[in-house]
């Protein structure tokens, strides 16, 4: 469901607003967060049944009305009464679900064997592949700061700012052939330090 917060008394809106739907949405398009509290309780069942009603899914009944409170939310700036607030609501929800329909109709169905086919898919996020990348990142980082602060700084330019050799001389105020040394030896130290 719609995660509201919890609304204190400034922002209930003020008690000269007429309680019909569409002050309240003229309200809250006007920062008077209370009244759209108003309007979201006093609708929010009738939406959900609607919604369910044509789905006969709730978690996908739930993703839609999230969708379409967010909607109002948005649109909210923009509003204007030109018919009441539970039509404009109800239009957005049977536009929400049009497109829902149009989308599913374009979708081809799943293989009869789509169950097979997905469990021959091997799966490489298993505990130890992300156990054996986590390792090899460390070994990384170790390695690394044991590289001269020269030629860390240097590798680190060329491997992850993607700087010409030239660019990095520029920077650290050295030649092109000091950068392209120092760039060998920390490659060199860094194999030799991940090797296990």
């Amino acid at each position: 469901m719609l995660n509201l917060r919890a609304v204190d008394v400034m922002d209930r809106p003020p008690p000269e607003i007429e309680d019909s739907d569409e002050s309240l949405m003229l309200a809250y398009a006007g920062g008077h967060a209370g009244a759209f509290e108003t309007l979201y309780a006093r609708h929010r069942q009738r939406l959900y049944r609607f919604l369910l009603r044509q789905l006969r899914d709730a978690a996908l009944t739930d993703e839609l009305y999230q969708d379409i409170w967010q909607r109002v939310i948005a649109a909210r700036a923009d509003w204007r009464p030109e018919a009441s607030f539970a039509t404009w609501l109800y239009r957005i929800a049977r536009n929400r679900l049009a497109d829902h329909w149009r989308a599913a109709r374009h979708r081809p169905p799943a293989p009869v064997d789509a169950d097979e086919r997905l469990a021959r898919v091997p799966d490489d996020d298993t505990p130890e592949s992300t156990l054996d990348a986590h390792e090899r990142r460390a070994r990384l980082q170790v390695a690394l700061e044991a590289l001269p602060d020269e030629q860390r700084e240097v590798l680190l330019l060329r491997l992850e700012q993607d700087l010409t050799l030239e660019e990095i001389g520029a920077l650290t105020g050295v030649g092109r052939e000091t950068v392209k040394s120092r760039l060998r030896y920390a490659m060199d130290k860094l194999k030799g330090g991940l090797t296990p």
